[in-house]
């Protein structure tokens, strides 16, 4: 950007600033004459020389328009807002299927329900597990006779010498009776892994860690089976979540693991949540240029919701600064300015020093302290007064 394009811009916004004040202060003018029983004291008739202080007595008009907040420190962001989405975390999450076919005969929660880990969330007949737990019963009982023939062919071996293939064929048949049974007990497990009492061929589902039921497809008299499209339930332990945020990339190199980040939702305009990167996306959307970044967020008032769209401030490392927002500035050329209240009814125009400026707000550093309250509703008629007064000087 060239030297005189930049002289253009800035004085394309000081004449806009200026136009701004001057129809804040006529709007202000005429609140003044509006109101006859309010005991209005113009600026220029205040006890003071100092070209940037206003004071004005209690109750005057001008104090009803002017809205004051305290300041406080946060981080800076590298960047403006960027969009994210909020997500489960996968780490306390469960997504839960079947593994055998069946039909739901009952369910035992539902969407929202807090689980315990271990808590039954449906019962499903199934005859897969009638038929697993019919082999288990065979196997046995298939072993218990090898068992006893062989160890009669030993006693008989001992006494009557029977010939030693015989009892070498029948002990083999017995080591494969054993890995049978083993077989048919491994797959009863895998259709039971909890070990729950089981009512014939009913089998219990039941919910693996402790959360919040977010997700149910399950119904009664569905039909289940494996490798089905959608999870009969998704318990997850809404209190962590995840957030998936979209970073230019012109950006990779001054962000790290371990930054954090400040979240911002339009269900809770007044609310900051916060959040530290995990973990760099490797790879860039060759459509956007953005790389997915996923950072860890405490949700435990449980205001934030898997699926919703907030924005995100990737903050610096280091430093501090104060987020004010936008309409507390007063652009004078390349210069910024704000109004402190220093005692009640009295405000000074400062000047600040800009870090970051977005489309709602800004973050400034020296000229503002923590504590300290400033003018943000109002703050360009408070500029237009003095303005007005250093006009009307001989």
């Amino acid at each position: 950007m060239t030297t005189q394009t930049k002289r253009h811009r800035w004085t394309r916004w000081a004449g806009a600033a200026l136009a701004f004040a001057l129809v804040g202060g006529a709007a202000w003018h005429w609140q003044r004459s509006s109101i006859p029983d309010a005991k209005v004291e113009p600026a220029a008739q205040a006890a003071t020389a100092e070209p940037d202080l206003l004071r004005y007595p209690a109750g005057s008009a001008q104090l009803q328009m002017l809205r004051v907040v305290e300041a406080h420190a946060s981080g800076v962001p590298v960047a403006g807002a960027l969009s994210a989405r909020v997500a489960y975390d996968e780490d306390v999450t469960a997504k839960l299927g079947v593994s055998y076919s069946g039909r739901i005969v009952a369910v035992r929660a539902a969407p929202g329900d807090h689980v315990r880990a271990g808590q039954v969330l449906a019962e499903i007949d199934s005859p897969d597990f009638g038929t697993a737990r019919a082999d288990v019963d065979k196997a046995a009982a298939d072993l218990r006779r090898k068992r006893l023939a062989t160890q009669r062919l030993r006693d008989l071996a001992t006494d009557d010498g029977i010939p030693a293939r015989d009892l070498e064929a029948m002990e083999a048949d017995l080591s494969q009776a054993e890995a049978e049974l083993i077989r048919a007990q491994q797959r009863l497990r895998n259709l039971n892994p909890h070990a729950l009492r089981i009512d014939g061929q009913r089998l219990k589902l039941v919910s693996p860690i402790d959360g919040v039921v977010t997700e149910r497809s399950a119904s009664p008299a569905l039909e289940v089976a494996p490798g089905m499209a959608a999870p009969l339930f998704v318990v997850s332990d809404t209190r962590r979540l995840w957030l998936i945020i979209d970073m230019p990339e012109r950006l990779l190199a001054r962000v790290k693991p371990g930054a954090m980040a400040s979240v911002e939702s339009d269900a809770y305009p007044e609310r900051r949540f916060s959040a530290q990167i995990m973990q760099l996306g490797q790879a860039v959307d060759p459509n956007t240029r953005r790389v997915p970044i996923r950072a860890a967020m405490s949700n435990t008032g449980g205001e934030l919701l898997p699926e919703m769209y907030v924005r995100a401030l990737l903050l610096q490392e280091s430093g501090k600064g104060f987020r004010i927002p936008n309409e507390a500035l007063v652009n004078r050329g390349v210069q910024q300015f704000i109004f402190v209240e220093e005692a009640t009814g009295s405000f000074r125009r400062r000047q600040v020093k800009l870090l970051a400026q977005g489309s709602d707000a800004s973050y400034v550093g020296d000229g503002l302290t923590e504590g300290e309250r400033y003018v943000t509703a109002g703050a360009l008629l408070l500029d237009a007064e003095l303005t007005a007064r250093a006009a009307a000087k001989p």
